[in-house]
């Protein structure tokens, strides 16, 4: 899947609309609907019902997914006030929001009951980065790779707003197999690099320092500051986003900020009773409340964000999509892990790291290790499909293996999982061992205005 964009594609024109009325209703109906699916969390949490925890659970967390939609859509259409690259670090920002108040309820918490609450604190941190991994960037190159397929054949029209002299060489060469990056996304690898250098010392600490925080937001400060000076160029917006994008400039930039402020609202009112019917659940229900956090928490967080990326692909924007999910994990792994312990600190009125346990140890491994795996497949600035179904393989596994192997094996399997992981990464890394320092030397040092152009 050899395929690049090929230059600014101004808004109006990103997605051809046949039948305007039609297509702009339904996308305002979706904005409608998100704003609907946090109605119920809302009215439960103000008028304090008394209902049963898995329903709880259920309505605060479709009112985190409405949330969470309307700032994934709200994210995108900033795109057109700023800069390209930091459109897309703000995008990946404001789209994990509510992973980050979760994550945050749960440290909170941890400061005055780390024994019950520090293992959940990290628990939905290390699901939502395993699911973008394993989950979100396979989807981006398997969608892609079965749409380009069905392209060649003939038996789907070429997707509006596509590149026509992009998609045109990837048919006439019948090469579907890849998905290429810009070069410009050599800084998001390389920062991912780092930040999962560094993630893999974290396993073998007892706890997660002030001292591991000043260094993990240091690496997003900088991350930040290096994608602010990439050009400015118009953003693909489809969906509700680009129907809010084609209004006059001062309703769009209304229209933006009270969904941003609507859905902070929500999530501050929805987050901590969503975390703590969780917790209850898992209680009544007899599950492991550490799997049900890890694996039903991200759910909420990251459905919006991998349907936008799901989208970018289907219509072959897929260095947009895979940008924008690799943008999200260098966040994650570097703010989202670095302000926990501050949170802890505070929290816990002291100095103290974010404690970590044998099983936080094991998850923080298996997380780096994916880390590294993956930073190695995308040195070569591009993923294949049998290397997404490499990631979408083991990812299964472990999930697999964290719900049926028994409680007394689990260790073990998480560990070796972790080392499979590391394995893998070694081979690619022998590969393509000069990949990495072209993208590492490209993502920190050559001029920005350099990879813009390449």
């Amino acid at each position: 899947m050899r395929y690049r964009r090929s230059g600014p594609t101004p808004v109006a024109d990103a997605l051809p609309e046949p039948h305007p009325p039609v297509q702009g209703y339904r996308r305002w109906t979706a904005l409608a609907a998100a704003v609907a699916l946090t109605m119920p969390g809302i009215v439960l949490r103000v008028s304090g019902a008394d209902v049963h925890e898995l329903v709880a659970a259920a309505l605060f967390g479709l009112a985190v997914v409405g949330a969470a939609f309307m700032l994934a859509w709200a994210a995108e259409v900033i795109q057109l006030d700023v800069s390209a690259g930091l459109a897309l670090a703000l995008l990946a920002l404001i789209a994990v929001l509510p992973e980050y108040a979760v994550d945050f309820v749960f440290t909170w918490k941890a400061g005055e009951d780390p024994e019950q609450y520090a293992p959940l604190a990290l628990a939905n941190m290390t699901g939502g980065n395993q699911l973008l991994i394993g989950v979100g960037w396979p989807l981006v190159v398997l969608l892609a790779a079965w749409r380009l397929r069905r392209l060649a054949q003939g038996e789907v029209a070429q997707p509006a707003g596509t590149p026509s002299a992009a998609v045109s060489d990837v048919l006439t060469g019948g090469d579907w197999h890849d998905v290429e990056l810009e070069r410009s996304n050599s800084i998001e690898i390389a920062f991912l690099t780092l930040a999962s250098l560094y993630g893999i010392t974290l396993p073998f600490r007892s706890s997660i320092t002030l001292i591991d925080a000043a260094i993990l937001v240091s690496i997003y400060v900088a991350y930040l500051a290096r994608t602010a000076r990439l050009p400015a160029s118009e953003p693909h917006l489809v969906g509700p986003a680009l129907t809010i994008g084609q209004l006059p400039e001062r309703q769009r930039r209304m229209l933006t900020g009270a969904m941003f402020v609507f859905a902070a609202l929500v999530i501050l009112l929805c987050a901590e009773p969503f975390a703590e019917s969780l917790v209850h659940t898992g209680e009544e229900l007899g599950i492991s409340t550490f799997l049900l956090v890890k694996w039903v928490a991200p759910l909420a967080s990251e459905a919006p964000e991998l349907l936008v990326a799901g989208l970018f692909a289907w219509r072959l924007r897929t260095s947009d999509a895979l940008g924008a999910l690799i943008s999200s994990k260098v966040n994650q792994w570097t703010l989202l892990v670095g302000t926990l312990p501050i949170v802890y600190a505070i929290s816990s009125a002291s100095l103290n790291g974010l404690p970590l346990g044998g099983q936080q140890q094991e998850e923080l491994f298996v997380t780096a290790a994916q880390s590294i795996l993956a930073v190695a497949i995308l040195a070569s600035l591009s993923i294949s499909v049998g290397e997404a179904l490499v990631l979408l393989g083991l990812f299964v596994s472990q999930f697999v293996l964290s719900l049926a192997a028994p409680v007394s094996l689990r260790s073990e399997f998480r560990i070796g999982i972790g080392i499979v992981y590391l394995a893998l990464a070694a081979v690619v890394l022998l590969r393509d061992r000069r990949s990495m320092g072209r993208a590492l030397n490209d993502g920190l040092r050559r001029p920005v205005s350099e990879l813009a152009e390449g």
